[in-house]
């Protein structure tokens, strides 16, 4: 009967347990007390690693992997493990929920009503089994304890990396910021490159066509040089044209001036009306000056004694022309710019006639020096009139050649004279007078060896002397007449 009895509580008990909870398995566990009451579960399966443990491997992973992983990865990386950490904590929760002490203390209640209704050795086991619940109770406590320690860490480790993800997410726009300012200024520069290689290619094109036309003005040029070298008779005509107008030009001026001397004289005239002379001729470069008596009565001019002079426009001090004593004169380079007087001595009175205005440069002669500056040497045909003071009978045709360094005379093969520039080279235009002192020059080639020349026309006469002049002044030597001042500009 007590027997009977016994099996109806069990069964009362267990379907009542069974009614209110839901355990894992069909059966209780069977547990074994140790020393110090710890609960032993035999023959336990091995347990799935702990939270802090997956936790704690996938920090390590991560850390061991971080020195390969390129930004972006990393931040993949720390995506994954946020996520990890939040799914570990979710179950965390679930497992404090499901496995929480909600089981044991209705368990606990169970036993406490079965403890009241069993007797005797039943009433025992029912207190064995309180006992261990309640040893559950503070091992699972204690496991609370941890769980809740662990989700501190868990909880930590989230924040860490999320402020990680944050960072990497950061680093990440700052680099691809970075890149983005890099590849910005490379297009730049290469806009820059090919903007210049644009410019470089215009003006390349540029050249090319100037360098075309500049080939094709000398074609053209040369073209008209082979069409006028096969019309003479048109060159001809040109130069017929050139010399009539250079005669009429000479004509105007002589009337000019002829004007301004007339208004001269008559002002003279107002002033002193003794001056028994006057000069005659242009006032300019390759012309001949000549004293000529204004009146009948005048004594002949070849018994007087006669010195010009040059005079700046801005004084009146007077420069002696050596050798320059007869009623002629041919002004030369030197004169441009200056007044030209003449001095005549009469006895004890003494008479002078200059010229109205500053001896004027020949026409055209100042370009067609400086066109002979760029040859190396030039070469002028000429007449020896004189040699060493006395007369030349010869009238054979010379070669005067000017050159950079030097200045040579020479008949054929034959060279008379050749000598480098030197202060003992003397090169003026001739003093003594004569129809032809406009083309004529002196020169003294060296002590004991000078020349009197004379040029085909008044201007190669004047080129002549500029160049050489030029060529001395560029090797430090001034080429001026015998006792002229070293002061004479070129």
């Amino acid at each position: 009967m007590m027997l009977d009895f016994r099996e109806k509580m069990q069964n009362e008990a267990v379907r009542f347990v069974t009614y209110n909870v839901n355990f894992a398995s069909s059966k209780f566990s069977n547990y074994k007390i140790r020393a110090n009451n710890i609960l032993v579960e035999p023959n336990k399966a091995p347990e799935a690693p702990s939270l802090k443990e997956i936790v704690a491997k996938e920090t390590a992973e991560l850390l061991e992997r971080r020195q390969r992983l390129s930004v972006r990865d990393l931040a993949k990386k720390f995506e994954k493990g946020l996520n990890t950490a939040t799914k570990l904590s979710n179950e965390a929760k679930w497992r404090e929920v499901t496995n929480g002490g909600v089981l044991l203390k209705k368990l606990m209640v169970v036993l406490e009503s079965l403890k009241g209704r069993m007797v005797g050795q039943n009433k025992d086991e029912v207190e064995e089994a309180i006992s261990m619940v309640e040893i559950l109770v503070d091992q699972l406590a204690e496991s609370e304890g941890e769980l809740l320690q662990e989700k501190s860490e868990v909880k930590k480790l989230a924040i860490l990396l999320k402020k990680a993800s944050e960072d990497a997410k950061k680093l990440v726009e700052e680099e691809r910021a970075c890149a983005h300012a890099k590849i910005e200024s490379a297009r730049a520069a290469v806009q820059r490159v090919l903007q210049a290689f644009h410019e470089h290619e215009k003006l390349s094109r540029s050249k090319e066509k100037q360098k075309d036309f500049q080939e094709l003005m000398s074609e053209v040029q040369e073209a008209r040089r082979i069409k006028m070298l096969h019309q003479p008779s048109r060159v001809m005509d040109m130069e017929h044209e050139l010399q009539a107008l250079r005669i009429q030009y000479a004509e105007k001026s002589m009337s000019s001036v002829q004007l301004g001397k007339e208004l001269e004289r008559s002002r003279t005239l107002k002033e002193n009306k003794n001056q028994l002379y006057e000069l005659e001729g242009l006032e300019s470069l390759g012309s001949s000056l000549h004293i000529i008596p204004r009146e009948d009565t005048a004594p002949d001019i070849s018994t007087c004694s006669i010195q010009w002079y040059r005079i700046q426009p801005e004084g009146n001090k007077k420069e002696l022309i050596p050798g320059a004593t007869k009623s002629v004169y041919a002004p030369e380079p030197f004169d441009v710019g200056r007044f030209v007087l003449a001095e005549i001595v009469m006895g004890a009175e003494s008479i002078t006639v200059a010229t109205t205005g500053p001896i004027d440069p020949a026409a055209g002669l100042g370009s067609y020096v400086e066109a002979l500056l760029r040859k190396h040497e030039t070469e002028f045909k000429v007449v020896v009139v004189r040699m060493n003071g006395e007369n030349h009978v010869s009238n054979s045709i010379h070669v005067f050649h000017v050159g950079r360094l030097s200045i040579k005379l020479s008949r054929e093969k034959t060279i008379l004279a050749r000598e480098f520039y030197s202060t003992s080279m003397q090169l003026c235009g001739a003093r003594g007078g004569g129809n032809a002192a406009a083309q004529a020059i002196f020169w003294q080639a060296k002590k004991g060896l000078s020349f009197t020349l004379a040029f085909q026309s008044e201007r190669e006469r004047n080129a002549a002397m500029m160049l050489a002049r030029r060529f001395a002044f560029d090797c430090n030597i001034t080429l001026a007449g015998p006792d002229d001042r070293a002061s004479a500009g070129t």
